[in-house]
């Protein structure tokens, strides 16, 4: 997907450098660091960069390198399912993480491209707000364009700081015009009124530590809520499929999970995959899984074939181990769980990462939620990296809280298993409802409806988490009206700009 792209040709070097050092400064504002802070100013910087370009091929190349940095350090766990089998496709890494950095960056390339373009001479005010609005379309345009990838937006840099409850009012695209707009405030003051910029810092922090403390909690579960484990069985991505530790892994997952508690759980939740045969082969595993559930309900990833078809799929199983509904994952990661070209990737002998089956997995039908009983409700499902698609609990009733089976052991050991968990975190914000996550390496946890970490097992960690299922609360207002309204503002507001800016250039006379 990376190209060379145009930049106006020959120009300084020093606003080249500065774009990409911004990008490199605004990915830390994501987990692990969460230095929203810093991201606010890098992107400030980016935007003054971009505004203050003689031409449109010149800011929009600052964007794209800005954007390229900007990708590839967020984004830097890409290149670890390369190295699960480092000798066969650890080659493949740098590429893969240049590709994909390269391009989604395009995005950036052409939303700052025509927002100079449309505003040639216009103020420098009007460039800057005319890129925040492009900006913030093309981020919504990269979560949906080829099955979408809303990872990374800018917005998620306030998932780890004071500014998260937002989330229920506008979703993270809300989170990224509040970024994108302190930023362009910022740059707008930066260079001529540097104490007009710190002053714009100034009043955010102060608002953010106001909000922070006025969002009530949720109210803490009662004595009779039901109790969930959380079973991770830390199984290493290179050792989880060998056929000498199958057995290792299973029998943990079955020790954590008959582990004596004061208080037995109703449900269990193993993670992604975590059965060992295929679902429909497994009576034996599952007798055994019920036994050491001692009465409880297990919730498990597995595999199976519907038909002929193979999915990756969460399965419910009673009390007596039997399966009382499954559900298959629709969303699947490309070039991990199948390879897009289906039959044509398939003759070439292309495989995915992580496919297990032959032919890689297919799409269920679509999101859903299971039926647990009177006590826990109905759980909205998500396997592994569906939970980064806010768009999808619009897509059925609401339910009474929400579940994530997960093997981020793909993630590897640094920051996409935390990234992985702050777009959970930022789910139960947005919807005002708590979310359960086992995850095989870690990190699974409990998740209040604030987005609030309740309780949490460390990465790389074998372990069982018992966590009475936390409260409810009303719908939010994003939770009501999806991501609509914000963006029809944004589109709005920003074709509003370009008509005035536009017709303000044609009324102006001529030299």
């Amino acid at each position: 997907m990376t190209a060379a792209v145009p930049d106006g040709g020959a120009s300084p070097i020093w606003p080249k450098i500065l774009a990409a050092l911004a990008g490199m400064a605004a990915a830390i504002g994501h987990a692990p660091f969460d230095l929203w802070i810093i991201a606010l100013i890098a992107f400030a910087m980016l935007l003054h960069l971009g505004a203050a370009a003689r031409s449109p091929r010149l800011g929009a190349g600052l964007f794209w390198l800005g954007g390229t940095s900007y990708f590839a350090v967020a984004l830097n766990w890409l290149v670890e399912p390369f190295l699960v089998d480092a000798a066969t496709t650890g080659w493949m890494a740098p590429f893969a993480l240049a590709a994909m950095a390269g391009g989604l960056a395009l995005f950036w390339w052409l939303a700052a491209y025509l927002a100079l373009r449309l505003l040639p001479q216009a103020s420098k005010g009007a460039r800057i707000a005319g890129l925040v609005g492009l900006l913030l379309l093309a981020e919504t345009a990269r979560a949906v364009v080829f099955t979408g990838f809303p990872w990374a937006h800018p917005g998620h840099v306030l998932i780890g700081g004071p500014l998260l409850p937002l989330a229920g009012v506008a979703g993270a695209h809300g989170l990224t015009l509040v970024v994108l707009a302190i930023a362009g405030g910022m740059a707008y003051f930066g260079t001529a009124r540097p104490l007009a910029a710190m002053a714009v810092l100034s009043v955010l922090l102060v608002v953010a530590i106001r909000l922070d403390a006025t969002v009530l909690p949720p109210p803490p579960p009662t004595p009779d809520a039901p109790v969930i484990r959380l079973v991770q069985p830390n199984a290493p991505q290179h050792l989880k499929w060998r056929a000498d530790m199958i057995p290792v892994f299973f029998q943990r997952g079955l020790s954590l999970t008959a582990q004596a508690s004061a208080r037995l759980p109703d449900l269990v939740i193993w993670p992604e995959t975590s059965l060992p045969v295929l679902l429909d082969n497994s009576a034996s595993e599952r007798a055994r899984i019920a036994a050491a559930a001692r009465g409880a309900m297990t919730l498990i990833g597995a595999q199976r074939f519907a038909g002929f078809l193979p999915r990756n799929s969460l399965a419910l199983l009673d009390r007596n181990g039997e399966i009382l509904s499954v559900y298959d994952k629709h969303r699947l990661v490309p070039f991990g769980e199948y390879m897009p070209g289906g039959m044509v990737a398939e003759a070439l002998g292309l495989r995915g990462l992580a496919e297990r089956l032959d032919g890689g997995y297919r799409p269920g039908p679509g999101p859903e939620l299971i039926a647990l009983g009177d006590s826990l409700g109905q759980a909205f499902a998500m396997v592994c990296y569906e939970a980064i698609f806010a768009r999808d609990l619009a897509r059925t009733p609401r339910g009474d809280w929400m579940v994530q089976v997960t093997n981020d052991a793909w993630f590897g050991r640094f920051s996409g298993p935390y990234q992985h968990l702050a777009l959970a975190r930022l789910r139960a914000a947005e919807q005002g409802l708590p979310l359960l996550r086992a995850a095989n390496t870690g990190v699974s946890a409990v998740i209040d409806a604030r987005g609030g970490i309740v309780a949490m097992l460390p990465l790389n960690t074998a372990g069982a988490l018992d966590a009475p299922l936390p409260v409810a609360m009303p719908p939010t207002l994003y939770a009501k009206t999806g991501d609509a309204p914000i963006i029809l503002i944004v589109l709005l507001a920003t074709a509003g700009l370009l008509v005035h800016a536009r017709r303000r250039q044609a009324l102006r006379p001529g030299p």
